[in-house]
């Protein structure tokens, strides 16, 4: 099975959290050693992260969300595998 599998559901990981942060004025993503900043395309992102819904159902909602945007399924998939890579989140 592909990591990005889209019928694989994600999560954030333990110990971190998402929040957006007023005086950063974007998302972040915070864990026991510090913060990440977080652009806005993925702050859209791991806001549709919990845990329950699959990578079809996120990425249809992201498509739904902002239309028009080509290559955004692409885009979605690559951001999952570097937040993969980097431990901010689990794929079941």
């Amino acid at each position: 099975m592909s990591l990005t599998s889209l019928e694989r559901v994600p999560s954030i990981r333990r110990g971190f959290r998402l929040q957006f942060e007023p005086a950063q004025g974007c998302h972040v993503l915070l864990y026991p050693e510090g913060m990440v900043k977080l652009n806005d395309s993925a702050g859209e992102i791991l806001q549709r992260i919990d845990g329950r819904r699959d990578l079809a159902s996120i990425i249809e909602e992201l498509r739904a969300s902002f239309p028009g945007v080509p290559g955004i399924d692409e885009d979605i998939l690559a951001f999952i595998e570097v937040a993969h890579a980097q431990f901010w989140i689990e794929l079941h």
